[in-house]
């Protein structure tokens, strides 16, 4: 399969999961087991990321690619509404735990979740060339979404309601926009970028990115659409990052250190 079919093929994914009824964010009873998941978050403070690389050349238009979200009264919209009404019951269930350490972005939380994915230990001291590129993906992600963000200005679901979510409700619930989701972005491109580091557990990296997403969504901070459209725009992202020949090297060099930390052990610290 060519590079270009590869991203294809993960966009039409994305269309299918963006069609998901709401059962399919419910743990399912007869499911198989689940890849591990990292069971608490961390407690380090968020360091900034380093530049993307994609700074001065994404020539990405994030609002285009999306388009606007949908109204309020629309069968979406109305869709939209009744999924954060319904997961609401999830408040105290361990679906919700999981939204919550999902919420947390600093320290090494979300290389935890993805190296129990992965069955790989991913940090800065195993692998520091995969975890730099993904920090850098994190700024290259804000280059793409909050110019779109911005534009669209959507109210988040918890807004005018006081409904539980599982974060705090702090200021940004009111002033930033719902619509894309930076999280559903990051998770996607992020197991993307892993999966092809670590191809032998591809289907589990991006079971998890999907999942990470739609932690948002029990969390209560995005409507389901909002997440889709991250997706949308993490596998844009994606695709423009194969044409850069640093990030190209860098993946290269991620692999190579991939398969020296699977050698030396998988990671600890995952639940069951």
């Amino acid at each position: 399969m060519t590079r270009n079919t590869l991203l294809v093929a993960t966009v039409g994914g994305v269309l299918l999961m963006g069609c998901s009824p709401l059962q399919d964010l419910l743990p399912a009873p007869s499911a198989p087991k689940a890849a591990p998941y990292a069971v608490s978050p961390s407690t380090s403070s968020w360091t900034k990321p380093p530049a993307g690389y994609l700074k001065t050349g994404m020539n990405l238009d994030g609002a285009l690619i999306i388009g606007p979200p949908p109204t309020p009264d629309s069968p979406r919209g109305k869709a939209d509404r009744a999924t954060f009404d319904a997961t609401r019951k999830l408040a105290g269930t361990p679906t919700w735990d999981k939204a919550i350490v999902d919420a947390d972005l600093s320290g090494g939380h979300g290389f935890k979740s993805f190296s129990c994915a992965a069955g790989v230990t991913i940090s800065p001291q195993a692998t520091p060339t995969l975890t730099n590129l993904l920090l850098r993906m994190t700024d290259d992600a804000a280059t793409l979404y909050q110019p779109a963000k911005a534009a669209f200005q959507r109210k988040r679901p918890p807004v005018g309601n006081t409904k539980p979510i599982c974060v705090p409700r702090e200021k940004w619930i009111e002033t930033d926009g719902s619509y894309p989701s930076g999280h559903g972005l990051i998770g996607w491109s992020w197991a993307l970028v892993i999966s092809e580091a670590a191809p032998e557990h591809a289907s589990a990296v991006l079971a998890r990115g999907r999942a990470f997403g739609d932690s948002r969504i029990i969390c209560g901070v995005h409507y389901q659409s909002d997440i889709e459209a991250g997706r949308y725009l993490g596998s844009a992202m994606v695709s423009r990052l194969h044409q850069d020949p640093a990030f190209l090297a860098d993946l290269e060099k991620a692999k190579t250190e991939v398969a020296a930390s699977r050698a030396n052990g998988p990671p600890t610290g995952c639940g069951g």
